[in-house]
């Protein structure tokens, strides 16, 4: 049995776990920063990079604790190397450097998007190759067909926001909590989705992408007028990218064979969108495959996978592997207009 220590901090939860390769999770901690943010109604890199140097040592230390294990009997540590703020992503690989470098061990620096892709793996052995992957998260909305690790084909990307995005920047113009997502989700069960008129950027059209800054415009001026309860708001808002979501998946799954569509990533832990696609692979002949809502936000467990999943393929990384801001899975994919080469 192959035991892997995962280590997450691209963003603004500290994530630690250990997982073995008949998927077991032996232990995992995640600490989020949401009371540090939530005054500025969003992720302050400087604060969430100083908040993992702080937290990520005892993390390490009580996953190890509670697996009853010390770092010499782990077999390989993964880390994330990126996408994510520079400043996060340094704090879990430097931590993984050290730890390899002292105790002997391999060290596999984690795409954190792969991290997500792979994921579903993690809890459902019957998932294999190739399978079509939406990643809807804060950061990122893509399309992929995942073909096998580290093979993956881009079928669309953001060509401005991601979806999660903008739930974010929609709660706080209704003056709800961050994180936007879950607050949203909740205030929509009281409101009706088809009271406010918001767009659906780019449905109908060929052009494979998403785009999600118009919407988020629409809903600022929603607020604005007065004229609607922001729990139809927030209904209207999540009905929207729904549509959105389903529309672009449904065209690219007419250019895969994949024979299941998986998402993946924190905004699939929304309910009505995880209803609203496996309506749509099972209209399509399709298996439908979402993690459960905890390997949907960021954390060590997924981190631990991709890293088993490299592991078990041959694959490690030299110690001095940059940390990146920016990573796509698809390094060969198309630029497209706008903000989507970020992805």
């Amino acid at each position: 049995m192959t035991v892997i220590l995962g280590l997450e901090s691209s963003c603004d939860d500290s994530a630690v776990a250990l997982v073995t390769s008949d998927r077991r999770v032996l232990a995992q901690a995640v600490v989020g920063q949401n009371s540090a943010h939530q005054p500025y109604g969003g992720v302050v890199p400087e604060i969430a990079a100083r908040a993992h140097v702080e937290i990520l040592p005892g993390l390490i230390a009580k996953v190890l604790d509670d697996a009853k294990m010390s770092i010499r009997e782990v077999d390989a540590v993964a880390a994330t190397a990126g996408p994510g703020l520079i400043g996060g992503v340094m704090v879990a690989l430097l931590a993984g450097k050290g730890l390899a470098l002292a105790a002997g061990k391999p060290l596999i620096a984690v795409n954190h998007l792969e991290g997500h892709a792979l994921s579903p793996r993690l809890v459902d052995p019957d998932l294999h190759f190739p399978y079509l992957l939406l990643l809807v998260s804060g950061g990122h909305c893509q399309l992929l067909e995942v073909r096998g690790v580290g093979d993956y084909r881009r079928l669309a990307t953001t060509i401005d926001d991601a979806a999660g995005e903008a739930f974010d920047k929609a709660a706080k113009l209704l003056g709800l909590p961050y994180p936007g997502g879950p607050a949203i989700e909740q205030l929509a069960r009281h409101g009706d989705g088809t009271a406010v008129p918001l767009p659906r950027p780019l449905v109908g059209s060929a052009e494979p992408h998403f785009s999600f800054a118009g919407l988020k415009s629409s809903v600022q001026r929603a607020v604005a007028s007065g004229s609607y309860r922001a729990e139809d708001i927030a209904a209207s808002l999540q009905q929207a990218i729904v549509d959105c979501l389903v529309d672009r998946t449904r065209l690219a799954l007419d250019k895969t064979d994949a024979p299941t569509l998986v998402v993946a990533g924190g905004v699939a832990a929304n309910q009505a969108i995880r209803g609203a696609l496996a309506e749509l692979a099972s209209a399509n002949g399709r298996a439908f495959s979402v993690p459960p809502a905890w390997l949907c936000t960021d954390n060590g467990a997924m981190i631990a996978w991709a890293g088993m999943e490299r592991f078990t393929a041959g694959t490690s990384d030299a110690l001095d592997v940059p940390a990146r801001a920016r990573w796509p899975l698809d390094e060969s994919a198309e630029k497209v207009r706008g903000a989507g080469v970020k992805a």
